[in-house]
């Protein structure tokens, strides 16, 4: 997979840096381009060039967005006319139109960012069905119920993403229909249940927007292509860079690619996977699928998936042929691939490759390993492990020994231990984090517009979707626990509370996440400090190799000193002496100071206060073994000492006997 960089073959010279296409084993341009083509349209392009199956289709480019952007809308003249072109060429290659009665080209609309951004902008599946190619489809593959599928699946998402008709819209009827059909899955409904799908979900377009659904398929894309411009600017993408300090201005690619489908039948799939285990950096093919499914039910948690282990037995030989391919990508970008793949009747299809996201313990892992393999050399190493993400090394676990039993278990989804108040929506984690408490934030699955809550929670629980569903990915680019598809649990989001068994949990009851082993607790279960990996010992190592900066860390008790020697501290920078009194069994002594009358109490006090800190001192020089230690004199700032609630006042004061 060589990359260069090449010049678009069709269009005016206006337009040539607006559409590249891609697909058919050749590309116009490469992963080099990736500022222009977006992540998606880079990779897409690389994967073409190597001859890996893709579904062929155009990459729209970050420019046009940026043109749409600061032309509040609009679009350059003769981009329409490009793009009527770009589409011109892919029904050519493929025998195709766009939208024909007897036998529709349907495509996907994505959004790639140079940037990944997981589900933080918009998709649109199976455009280019109306009321007419929907029969046309079914009459020339000859089920019907494949068709009526995509079509009620390509309402729902043009309805919700392009014409901003509520989720619920379209949520209540096929709840209703599955309980009235007494099945669990969409995937047990017949051709009859999702045509009457179908057709209420136009009546529901109609009754929220005025106006019929829109039937011409041209017409169906410019609006899909001008929504997902549109989520560049969207609130959730706002905040998910503005969390991970990406720039507002590249703007987004668009890939209009065309459709192939893992709702087929029985010897169809759709699935998403990593070269490792993006949690804990394990070198083993991971991921998960559904058989007779679109990739929206995979990573939207939509329904619980199935581990890719189970597919080398349902399907062997598409199996070993995605091994092979992922593997290549992996040491051909030297990092960890996320990848999307689709199997219609039996083919396989990858429609995506990625950097794929990690937890800080993974990326350390697969750095190490990555440089025993010969994939990496130390120094590029050390520079792909984000600084901030090494901190999630340093979070507390849950103690299993001391734990109670758990309430429900789930998929372990992105570790760490978590303790707080259970909330069922994304404002309510904001507001009650507004006013100083703790939470996690339960759901039934998370969606993209969740990215606030899932910003200020300790962890994330949901009761559907697996390891590579939306909740799991964005918890672990956020390093928060994650504990994913807790099928025992039953969120009642509109009560605000979950069942299990015969607990109840409501709105702020407090709940433990143990994301190491995707176990749900009830109350606030005991914790204990991180364990340092051998990986992140010799990684730290490397570092100390190559450093020209000496670290001292701020440590204030001989606790913290401790730990700072274990991760190589060479002394201490400051120690900050109030710090060392806020023990509740000495921060009396120093309120009994703070109000003493006259010098003789402050006196009395001090002389409490004296042996304390005389230990705290020497026991920090002989953890720091001749390493120079900082102190701060005494200077007590008297609003950190002094209690602040009526209770604690009326305690403070008859212990001083005042």
């Amino acid at each position: 997979m060589t990359r260069r960089q090449t010049t678009p073959t069709t269009g005016s010279a206006a337009s040539s840096r607006w559409f590249f296409h891609f697909g058919g084993g050749t590309a116009e341009g490469d992963g080099s381009l990736r500022d222009l083509l977006g992540g998606k349209g880079a990779g897409l392009a690389d994967m073409s060039r190597a001859g890996i199956p893709v579904p062929p289709g155009f990459t729209i480019t970050t420019e046009a967005s940026r043109a749409f952007g600061a032309r509040a809308g609009a679009l350059p003249a003769g981009f329409e006319d490009g793009m009527q072109a770009a589409l011109s060429r892919l029904e050519t290659a493929l025998g195709k139109r766009l939208g024909d009665p007897a036998d529709p080209l349907l495509v996907a609309v994505r959004s790639g960012a140079a940037v990944s951004m997981p589900g933080m902008m918009d998709t649109i599946l199976n455009l280019g069905l109306n009321d007419r190619a929907v029969e046309g489809l079914a009459a020339c593959t000859g089920d019907a119920r494949f068709a009526w599928d995509c079509y009620r699946r390509f309402l729902h998402m043009f309805g919700m993403v392009v014409l901003d008709v509520p989720h619920e819209v379209f949520a209540e009827p096929l709840t209703a229909i599955k309980k009235k059909r007494r099945v669990m899955s969409d995937a047990d409904l017949a051709a009859t249940d999702l045509a009457g799908l179908a057709q209420a979900y136009a009546a529901a377009v109609r009754r929220h927007t005025g106006r019929p659904f829109p039937q011409d398929p041209l017409t169906q894309l410019r609006l899909a292509r001008d929504a997902v411009f549109r989520s560049w600017m969207g609130d959730r993408a706002i905040t998910y860079r503005r969390l991970h300090r990406i720039p507002d201005d590249p703007g987004t690619a668009v890939t209009v690619q065309a459709m192939v489908f893992g709702n087929r039948g029985p010897t169809s799939a759709t699935g998403v996977g990593f070269t490792r285990d993006p949690a804990t950096g394990e070198n083993r093919f991971y991921g998960e699928y559904l058989v007779n499914a679109q990739g929206e039910d995979v990573v939207a948690g939509i329904r619980t998936p199935r581990p890719i282990a189970e597919l080398e037995r349902e399907m062997p030989g598409v199996f070993r042929e995605l091994v092979v391919i992922t593997q290549r990508l992996e040491r051909t970008y030297r990092d960890v691939q996320d990848f999307e793949f689709t199997i219609e009747e039996g083919k396989l299809y990858l429609l995506q490759t990625r950097t794929g996201k990690r937890t800080g313990a993974a990326a350390v892992r697969i750095a190490v390993e990555m440089v025993d393999e010969g994939l990496l050399t130390r120094d590029e190493a050390l520079l792909r492990v984000p600084a901030d993400s090494l901190e999630q090394l340093l979070h507390r676990r849950v103690d299993a020994a001391a734990a109670p039993d758990p309430l429900a278990e789930g998929l372990a989804a992105s570790p760490g231990a978590a303790v707080g108040r259970a909330v069922f929506t994304a404002d309510d984690a904001v507001e009650w984090t507004a006013r100083g408490e703790r939470v996690i934030l339960v759901r039934q699955e998370t969606v993209p517009d969740d990215i606030h809550g899932m910003a200020v929670a300790e962890g994330i629980l949901t009761a559907t979707g697996g390891m590579t569903s939306h909740a799991a990915v964005v918890a672990r680019g956020m390093g928060k626990c994650c504990v994913a598809g807790a099928s025992a649990i039953a969120v009642e989001e509109r009560a605000k509370r979950f069942i299990t068994g015969a607990h109840t949990i409501h709105e702020g009851d407090v709940i433990s996440l143990d994301g190491a082993r995707g176990l749900v607790y009830e109350g606030a279960v005991p914790t204990i400090e991180a364990a340092l990996t051998p990986e992140f010992t010799r990684f730290l190592a490397w570092a100390d190799e190559v450093r020209r900066l000496r670290v001292r860390a701020n440590a204030d008790i001989p606790r913290d000193a401790k730990k700072a020697r274990a991760f190589g501290a060479e002394g201490i920078g400051l120690c900050r002496t109030e710090h060392m009194f806020f023990q509740p069994e000495r921060i009396l002594a120093v309120r009994e100071m703070i109000v003493a009358a006259d010098e003789a109490g402050r006196r009395a006090a001090l002389a409490k206060i004296l042996p304390m800190q005389r230990s705290d001192f020497a026991e920090l020089f002989r953890v720091m073994d001749g390493m120079p230690v900082t102190i701060r004199l005494l200077d007590p700032p008297l609003h950190e000492f002094l209690p602040h609630a009526p209770h604690e006042i009326e305690e403070v004061a008859n212990a001083l006997g005042k």
